[in-house]
C-alpha cells in the first residue's frame, strides 16, 4: 500500500477512472451525466494535486489539494485546501482516509503553504482533528466569486471550517482568521474546496 500524487491532469487514466467511480458513489450526480474521467474535475487555476492511497492497483482513498493565494486582513497567504476526500465504501473504518488526510497536510507543509483551510460537514470534524487539523472557531469560507459569493454558512449548510497554520507568518495570523469571513473565491467550478 502506498500514496501516489499527481497533478490532476496527468493522473494515470486507470486510477482516474477509479477515483471518479468512488466520487460518484459518495456524491451521485443529480443533473446530467457524471464528469468523464478524462476531463478535469477542478479548475486548473487552483493547481489541483490528486493524492491516492493505492494497494495492488486499487484506489482505496483519494483526495485533491487545491491551492491559491488569498488575501486576508490586508495580507497575502499561500493557502491550500482539501477537496473530494473519499474512501472506498468497503475499505472504510480501517484508517485509510485518515492516513491520506495526514499525508495531504504534510504535503501542504512541504509545499511551503502558509495555511490550509477547508470546510467539512460538522459530523466529520473529529475525523479531521484526528488527522492533525483544527477547528477554526466562527470562521466562514466565502467561495464562488466576488460577484456571486457562496459562503459556507449558507442557509441549510451544517459546515465547520478546519485549518492548519504552517508557516511562521500563518501562525502569527491565526487569531485574525478566527471568527472571520475568509474570502477564498475559488471560482465557479470549485465553489468551495
Amino acid at each position: 500500500m502506498h500514496i501516489l500524487s499527481f497533478p490532476e491532469e496527468v493522473t494515470p487514466s486507470d486510477l482516474r477512472v477509479q477515483v471518479r467511480e468512488l466520487q460518484e458513489e459518495a456524491w451521485p450526480t443529480t443533473s446530467g451525466p457524471p464528469t468523464p474521467p478524462d476531463e478535469p474535475a477542478h479548475d486548473p487555476a487552483l493547481r489541483p494535486l490528486s493524492m491516492l492511497l493505492v494497494a495492488d492497483g486499487t484506489v482505496l482513498a483519494a483526495l485533491d489539494i487545491l491551492s491559491k493565494e488569498i488575501s486576508h486582513a490586508g495580507r497575502r497567504y499561500a493557502a491550500g485546501g482539501l477537496s473530494t476526500v473519499v474512501t472506498r465504501r468497503e475499505a472504510r473504518g480501517r484508517g485509510y482516509g485518515r492516513r491520506l488526510v495526514v499525508a495531504a497536510r504534510e504535503k501542504m507543509i512541504a509545499q511551503r503553504m502558509d495555511l490550509g483551510l477547508f470546510t467539512c460537514d460538522r459530523p466529520l470534524q473529529a475525523f479531521y482533528e484526528r488527522a492533525g487539523w483544527r477547528l477554526l472557531p466562527g470562521a466562514v469560507l466565502v467561495g464562488g466569486t466576488p460577484q456571486d459569493p457562496f459562503p459556507s454558512d449558507w442557509r441549510g449548510f451544517d459546515k465547520v471550517t478546519m485549518a492548519g497554520f504552517f508557516s511562521a507568518e500563518g501562525r502569527r495570523a491565526r487569531e485574525s482568521f478566527q471568527g472571520s469571513r475568509i474570502e477564498l473565491y475559488p471560482g465557479e467550478i470549485d465553489k468551495l474546496w
